[in-house]
């Protein structure tokens, strides 16, 4: 202990954070949860960092990640003061390279549980479209056959089977799926042979299943291999020159950010997706806009997450009739938006209003997997308004289907709701309603 100094550094950032110790420790225990880490920290552990101890290298990224998303800005564990590990720079990778080796990670048991716990991180550096456009490699290596559009569609088809199973079944059960179908289809596809528009396709459609395969990671609640995921997505819609889709995946990268409550992260992924799209359709204008109203309302901003609101409603109000697949933005979605909406910015009675309204404007092509889901939210809301019968007919709803989904995220729900109906048990509809749930979900 003798010679040990005061880790200046560190001092520095936390000042910055005007953050008491508890309060730092506190928000540490929340990021390590996200990553499927379990620590109980308090005061005297930052007395300690504060005082030169270093904390465990598991932890030090989970501190960095904490005072990130309190500051708004990218905070490396080198800022803090902590030893950061030398490590030889590899030859930059090509994207078809490191798409293999997330995948590979995602597919391997024994790497599972390490990908699986990736940290979401609110300054993850997000390629701008100039950044990434027109950087596809010719990547034949001669291994495969030459491919032609035939590919693509086979592709293109399989993505749609995918999130038809991911809607149905819930991303425990499809995303593996995905996986296996990047790793032994998609990236061979990738490295073989192929005409310059047939290739431009084929990379693409491997940027859709990404986005795809990390939507169905966040239901899982794997919310750092989501990001990866989103991110690779990225590069390879750059990749293809597909504009839409990359703003499409930026628009799930600013959801994946609200539903965790980063608003300010969310705002700047949603405006992102916005200023970028070049489609004049009046559904995408809808499909985007109610995102940017959804993360205006995280971030605390009533104005414009009210006026984004409107502009939704005008898009959707001129949008035409025919059937459109690009988010698959209808009078449903806008109800679920309006709801977000009233719900950032206070009005709990609107929100249950709208979620109500978006169950009546369901259809037979929304996803069995969501509804469980808004049910759920939709009894807490329901509960936060004094409504205890209407709470446990919406949680009652919710576990009819409960057993044929396989989502981390409704899991979650279901043990939240066993937690908030505790308190009511002397209620016997509240007391039944638990009771099924430990049934249940055991």
């Amino acid at each position: 202990m003798a010679g040990r100094r005061p880790n200046a550094a560190f001092a520095r950032v936390f000042a910055e954070s005007r953050w008491s110790g508890t309060q730092l420790a506190r928000a540490v225990n929340r990021v390590a949860r996200e990553a499927g880490v379990s620590i109980r920290y308090d005061q005297p552990s930052v007395s300690q960092w504060l005082g030169g101890t270093m904390p465990r290298p598991l932890v030090r990224p989970f501190v960095a990640e904490a005072f990130a998303r309190r500051l708004g800005r990218p905070v490396t564990p080198g800022e803090l003061g902590f030893p950061t590990p030398r490590t030889p720079a590899p030859d930059a990778p090509s994207y078809v390279a490191e798409l293999m080796d997330l995948v590979r990670s995602d597919m391997d048991p024994s790497r599972r549980g390490v990908i699986g716990a990736g940290l979401y991180s609110v300054a993850m550096t997000i390629p701008a479209w100039p950044d990434v456009v027109g950087r596809m490699e010719a990547a034949g290596s001669g291994r495969a056959r030459r491919i032609g559009m035939a590919d693509v569609t086979a592709v293109q088809l399989m993505t749609d089977r995918l999130a038809e199973l991911d809607d149905h079944f819930g991303g425990r059960y499809a995303r593996p799926m995905a996986a296996a179908f990047l790793a032994n289809n998609v990236a061979p596809y990738l490295r073989a042979d192929a005409h310059g528009e047939v290739r431009k396709a084929m990379v693409s459609a491997a940027a859709f299943l990404c986005y795809v395969t990390g939507w169905m990671a966040v239901d899982e609640g794997l919310q750092g291999l989501a990001q990866r995921y989103y991110a690779k997505g990225l590069e390879l819609a750059g990749a293809g020159e597909d504009h839409a889709t990359y703003c499409h995946i930026l628009r799930g990268m600013s959801v994946q950010a609200a539903d965790l409550g980063h608003g300010a992260t969310a705002v700047r992924l949603a405006d992102a997706a916005a200023a970028e799209s070049r489609d004049p359709g009046h559904r995408v204008r809808a499909f985007l806009a109610g995102q940017q109203a959804y993360a205006h309302a995280v971030a605390g901003d009533r104005v414009r997450a009210l006026r984004s609101l409107s502009e939704t409603e005008r898009a959707l109000s001129r949008a035409d009739s025919r059937p459109s697949s690009y988010g698959g933005f209808s009078a449903a979605t806008l109800a679920y938006a309006t709801s977000q909406v009233r719900h950032g910015i206070g009005d709990l009675a609107g929100s249950v209003a709208s979620f109500q309204a978006h169950f009546r404007l369901r259809d037979e092509t929304d996803s069995k997997r969501s509804g469980v889901r808004f049910r759920a939210i939709l009894a807490e809301r329901q509960l936060g308004t004094g409504s205890l019968e209407a709470a446990c007919a919406s949680w009652n709803r919710m576990l009819d289907d409960y057993p044929a989904v396989q989502s981390g995220r409704v899991d979650e729900q279901v043990a939240r709701m066993k937690g908030l109906l505790r308190p009511y048990l002397g209620n016997g509809l509240a007391r039944d309603t638990y009771d099924r749930a430990r049934q249940v979900a055991g």
